[in-house]
């Protein structure tokens, strides 16, 4: 089911697990639960690496989806991905049936493969890594096993063997941060192929968000921010994202790089998407 079928594409944000404090990823979830964002997503990571090359802290995936469930009671709820490579499938079923059971009818189980940026954790932790054919492997194993679980259970990646098993055994695709008119190109294909239905064709990159364009290109330079982000205040964030809608994109999910602040939630809510609901 397209976007345009469904009235409207639904809008999503990644929450802050590079943190100690685990209520700021809750502050955050309740801020865009309370500003009508549709979903918020957590990332699956064990420890992540600054730009320094220092070690940052991670909040487990599984861990924070919990609480976020008990914290939110209509957000959609949802790991952008879940690796295949760190967990056996039957602990990864376990824990979505169980996220399932306290948000029921919210939660979204996204999948993957893992990718070099994955390697080094799990290395770290004696789970080793493995060739590209043996991670698609199991994260088949991992999508047939979660299916069954009562979520909504997407596939993340861009690799085309990762696509068709998107496409043969799942309920949807995520891509992060690659150019619209591709991934909208790979969507077409995918949404004539897939075998499951409704079958959603996400979208999700990072997002710097302020009151205006001047206000949200000074935080960029701030950060330090380059490549695919999306720049701007309300309107150019909801021109950008308009073009995704148009193309019939399911879900959009934003990772804001400055994620512990609750106001990208509030802008998100408050300004972009009442700006997409009017096209």
């Amino acid at each position: 089911m397209s976007a345009r079928m469904s009235g409207r594409m639904r809008i999503g944000l990644t929450l802050p697990s590079f943190v100690q404090d685990a209520e700021i990823p809750l502050a955050v979830a309740r801020t865009a639960e309370e500003c009508g964002v549709d979903g918020v997503f957590v990332y699956d990571h064990v420890f992540r690496r600054g730009r320094d090359g220092e070690l940052r802290p991670a909040l487990e995936a599984m861990a924070l989806l919990g609480a976020v469930a008990e914290a939110t009671a209509r957000v959609s709820i949802g790991t952008l991905v879940l690796r295949s490579s760190m967990r056996p499938p039957a602990s990864t079923a376990a824990a979505v049936g169980t996220a399932v059971r306290i948000a029921p009818g919210r939660v979204i189980a996204g999948v993957g493969a893992g990718d070099s940026e994955s390697r080094e954790e799990n290395e770290s932790f004696g789970l080793g890594f493995g060739s590209v054919e043996e991670r698609v492997r199991e994260l088949e194993r991992t999508v047939l096993a979660v299916r069954d679980q009562g979520a909504s259970v997407w596939v993340g990646g861009l690799a085309p063997t990762v696509r068709e098993l998107a496409a043969r055994e799942a309920d949807g695709w995520n891509a992060w941060g690659i150019n619209p008119a591709l991934f909208m190109e790979w969507a077409r294909a995918m949404r004539s192929t897939a075998a499951r239905a409704p079958f959603a064709c996400t979208w999700s990159g990072l997002v710097v968000l302020d009151e205006t364009d001047v206000a949200a290109n000074e935080r960029a330079a701030k950060l330090n921010v380059s490549g695919q982000a999306i720049i701007g205040g309300p309107a150019t964030v909801a021109n950008a994202l308009a073009v995704l809608a148009d193309g019939g994109t399911e879900w959009a999910i934003l990772g804001a790089v400055d994620a512990s602040d609750p106001r990208t939630a509030r802008l998100l809510g408050e300004a972009v998407m009442p700006l997409l609901a009017r096209r």
